[in-house]
């Protein structure tokens, strides 16, 4: 008598997470050249940010704090990257970042 309301308990549960992981399963950071211009966009819960930077000026910092992140300065602006790999492929990263930059 009381596993149909115990039921739809444990749906409610389930179908909140699923909206939850939805909201997230698209996140990500994508970094390119587009000649003079990096450019960094960002998505978050589908909420998309896009930075422009221009490369000349571009410095790749890693932060000495916390997970170790990547930060891309230029002009006083400071955007972090990296949130999505793994922490020991981070400073792989940067260096591959700052290469790009010099090459191009």
């Amino acid at each position: 008598m009381l596993v149909l309301p115990f039921a739809s308990l444990e749906l409610l549960a389930v179908g909140a997470a699923f909206v939850v992981y939805a909201r997230h399963a698209l996140d990500g950071e994508r970094i390119w050249l587009e000649g003079s211009v990096l450019v960094v966009e960002s998505e978050n819960a589908g909420q998309m940010v896009r930075r422009e930077f221009q490369r000349a000026w571009v410095r790749i910092e890693q932060v000495a704090h916390g997970q170790a992140m990547i930060e891309i300065c230029c002009h006083g602006q400071r955007v972090p990257v990296g949130r999505f790999v793994r922490n020991e492929l981070r400073q792989r990263l940067a260096t591959e970042l700052r290469l790009a930059l010099a090459m191009a």
